[in-house]
């Protein structure tokens, strides 16, 4: 009697469900090597036409990794907040900013990477290895691995978008009580409906990014009128 051949797995006996959310399996890889700190670096806030960029470095304890962290943008505002001092009380942070002005003076990947850089330079200790969200390296002290949606795949990357877009948001409340017309609490710099009104309204203050297109439109629109008028 012939034994039964073996019959190859169908797809429909694979599992399907794959885990949901970000892990900490590369940090673990990294420190069972001997890499460690691992710091997860994230940015918020290249696209708006007003604020500065933040950014985050977040070395998260092996022991104590706080519950729910996700891509900062798959989380509410709620979820965010409530998360945030969980991450500054039970990790290593570092927070910098780029500011508007320096953004025009370069352009918003470089002050992108200037901003991760700095986050990361400010930990309290010397991390040994950076996992960033994204395509580019920040120029850093140390080995560095790029993550294509990081934020939504590794834990440290995933704390490091929540407190860069919480601080971010902070800070545009807080701008939105020295400008109010320009409703920063409501859009936090992007370019929506309202703000755009806002800005031909009122023009820019001197927190918006005129190097932007919306500015530089605007400016060479000016300058064909002045040029028709000379003629």
């Amino acid at each position: 009697m012939l034994a039964p051949m073996a019959r190859r797995p169908t797809t429909d006996s694979l599992p399907m469900e794959l885990p949901e959310g970000p892990t900490f399996d590369r940090e673990r890889r990294l420190r069972r090597r001997g890499l460690w700190p691992v710091a997860g670096l994230d940015e918020v806030g290249r696209g708006p036409l007003a604020g500065p960029v933040v950014a985050a470095a977040v070395v998260l304890d092996p022991a104590d990794i706080p519950a729910g962290l996700n891509d900062s943008k798959a989380l509410d505002g709620e979820t965010r907040e409530t998360l945030y001092p969980l991450i500054m009380a039970k990790a290593l942070v570092g927070v910098a900013c780029v500011s508007a002005r320096e953004i025009d003076a370069t352009d918003i990947r470089k002050a992108s990477l200037a901003a991760m850089s700095r986050a990361l330079a400010s930990l309290p200790v010397a991390a040994r290895f950076a996992l960033v969200d994204g395509r580019d390296r920040p120029a850093v002290p140390c080995e560095v691995e790029a993550i294509i949606r990081g934020d939504a795949l590794v834990a440290s990357i995933a704390a490091a978008s929540i407190v860069a877009k919480v601080v971010r948001d902070r800070l545009m409340r807080r701008l939105c009580q020295h400008y109010p017309v320009y409703g920063f609490s409501r859009h936090v710099g992007y370019a929506t409906v309202e703000h755009r009104r806002a800005i031909a309204q009122h023009g820019p203050c001197p927190y918006h990014r005129l190097s932007f297109a919306p500015f530089r439109l605007a400016e060479a629109r000016a300058e064909a009128v002045a040029d028709e008028l000379t003629l």
